[in-house]
């Protein structure tokens, strides 16, 4: 019986030759039939693939072969069997896009100077003996579905737009105070920490493994709040079955997770969108195209 899985992964690691990862990459996952994306740059890579069971466990066997890539943290989930159009394999600057790859250091340790990790359980510690402020490290429109309790949203719509955020003097309010920045797979939290500590805030965290890693410990029993938007046809995942739902539908305000594009071809903006009005997503910008 087929079993669909997907996996979540990144690494922070020197690469002498990103374009010969990249070849060898492509060719492991084209092997095993494996679609999803990867980016990968002097800096580490950075992917998400699915396939069958079988196929992804021998990728993970041969990727953690290679040395650099030997304590890699593999996020598993349930797949459908048809989460990923195709396989891309591509060699960045970055292999998360904060516009910043002058500002990051990197050893065979990870990212240098970031702010310190966090197991899920220790997050909770944390949470006991001080007043943390949680600072959400994705785009805006995924935290409009679930967050962590009284989170910092930054309102931003990638990741390119976080160094002008934090530069804005917006949060300069919180720079004496214990920010816990957190994400999906931990990643994109990772790097924003580095760039926050940069920029004289005096107690950073990060979540390890981020929300993925704290929702397969807690569940929705903790600080966790609606589901977790994820960027393949999934759209979302919840960690059980009652999963509160935070989300509101555009047009109508009922609750709903559910999100879709917008329905003008050329647009890349998700708006959060009940069942009923599915069909009518459409952007603010591009609402008069459809009047």
């Amino acid at each position: 019986m087929a079993v669909p899985k997907i996996i979540l992964f990144y690494g922070f690691t020197p690469l002498a030759d990103p374009e010969a990862v990249r070849l060898w990459q492509r060719d492991l996952c084209e092997s095993l039939g494996l679609t999803g994306r990867i980016l990968i740059s002097a800096d580490g890579i950075n992917g998400t693939l699915g396939g069958e069971l079988k196929d992804v466990k021998r990728y993970v066997r041969k990727t953690r072969e290679y040395a650099p890539f030997k304590n890699i943290d593999f996020k598993w989930s349930e797949g459908t069997g048809d989460d990923f159009p195709r396989l891309s394999v591509r060699v960045r600057d970055e292999i998360v896009s904060f516009g910043a790859p002058g500002e990051l250091k990197v050893d065979e340790n990870g990212v240098v100077g970031g702010g310190t990790r966090l197991t899920p359980h220790e997050l909770h510690e944390l949470v006991e003996r001080k007043d943390v402020t949680f600072f959400d490290g994705r785009n805006a429109f995924e935290a409009e579905i679930g967050r962590f309790a009284d989170a910092v949203v930054p309102n931003v719509a990638n990741t390119r737009e976080f160094v002008a955020e934090l530069d804005s003097g917006k949060y300069d309010h919180l720079k004496d105070q214990p920010i816990v920045t957190y994400c999906t797979g931990g990643i994109r939290c990772e790097v924003l920490s580095s760039l926050m500590v940069s920029r004289g805030f005096g107690e950073v965290y990060q979540l390890e493994g981020g929300i993925v890693k704290y929702g397969e410990e807690f569940g929705d029993s903790g600080l966790w709040q609606g589901s977790l938007y994820v960027f393949d046809n999934r759209m979302s995942i919840d960690f059980t079955d009652d999963a509160t739902v935070i989300g509101h539908c555009y047009c109508c305000g009922a609750d709903t997770k559910n999100m879709r594009n917008c329905r003008e071809l050329s647009c890349r903006e998700q708006l959060v969108v009940c069942e009923v009005h599915a069909a009518e997503t459409v952007c603010t910008e591009h609402a008069p195209l459809f009047a």
